[in-house]
């Protein structure tokens, strides 16, 4: 450990032993072995040059707002982009590398007088996880403003245009490539009034409020709606709200989101959503797909 650990210091900072549900917005997951935090890109192809070499196991992690992980020890690297938080506009282009959180560039963006980024001004997520993710919400979807993704794969650089990304309903092609890295993402947006983006993200932001549990730990939407009816609606039909395994529980507030009410296991977690996915197939024969990533299982 402490030749990785002198090794991996010459690329960024190293945290050694942490706790995954440290760094995942559910709070649930064991001991990661190493965590980096690449300074730059050249740092971060020395990092995957010696781990690809030696054969870690690893893993690039956002602000794990997405992520069910095992209480497992996970015997890898954990990659931490934070750094990796620049900017810029020019005209109506956003360039933004991927630890930028993007609920403060939609702000950012609506202060240029820039539209776009509104229905993103509540996904506690960076830039990376966004796009690896297409996530979206209110009708919306990040990959309808995405001009392209600059990546890390085969030891090299370069851009991917946006029809090459593959992207789908909360589904990309990153997703089935996961040794490439999304370094940055090039968004193109529209001009409009300050004023006008300002009120209604202000009104998607009382919103949320009023309708999920935004005060406990979870990951979010937790099942992909399905194409006839909200995801939602088959779980309160099931008289799930409140349904609790251990201390993972179905909201209260949104059934659609299992938050964690103390120290929900990761076994917790994955029961409640299996129970779930029965339960609604039993009686609207319809199956669920959980929109959460499991990691480490």
């Amino acid at each position: 450990m402490s030749e990785l650990l002198e090794l991996f210091s010459e690329f960024g900072t190293v945290e050694t032993d942490v706790p995954l549900s440290k760094m995942t917005t559910l709070r649930i997951g064991g001991c990661a072995s190493y965590v980096v935090y690449p300074e730059n890109t050249l740092g971060l192809d020395a990092l995957m040059h010696v781990i690809l070499e030696r054969g870690i196991p690893y893993k690039v992690i956002g602000k794990g707002s997405n992520l069910l992980c095992s209480d497992r020890r996970f015997d890898g690297v954990i990659i931490r982009l934070d750094r990796f938080d620049d900017f810029f506009f020019m005209n109506d282009a956003l360039v933004a590398q991927a630890g930028c959180s993007i609920i403060a560039l939609s702000y950012q963006a609506m202060k240029n007088g820039l539209s776009g980024l509104e229905f993103a001004s509540g996904i506690p997520a960076t830039v990376g996880g966004v796009t690896f993710m297409n996530a979206g919400a209110y009708r919306s979807s990040v990959s309808e403003i995405i001009d392209g993704v600059f990546i890390y794969r085969d030891g090299r650089y370069e851009w991917l245009d946006n029809k090459d990304c593959r992207f789908g309903y909360r589904s990309s092609i990153f997703q089935s490539h996961p040794d490439w890295i999304i370094v940055a993402v090039r968004f193109l947006l529209k001009k409009s009034e300050v004023n006008e983006i300002r009120e209604l993200m202000d009104s998607r932001r009382e919103r949320r409020m009023k309708s999920q549990p935004l005060n406990m730990p979870s990951a979010g939407s937790v099942f992909r709606n399905p194409d006839d009816i909200p995801a939602w609606k088959l779980i309160e039909g099931i008289g799930y709200r409140g349904r609790r395994i251990g201390d993972a529980m179905v909201s209260d507030k949104h059934v659609n989101f299992i938050v964690n009410a103390g120290n929900a296991r990761a076994e917790d977690f994955l029961e409640l959503v299996n129970e779930i996915k029965d339960q609604v197939e039993e009686k609207y024969h319809v199956r669920l797909h959980m929109e959460v990533e499991r990691f480490n299982w």
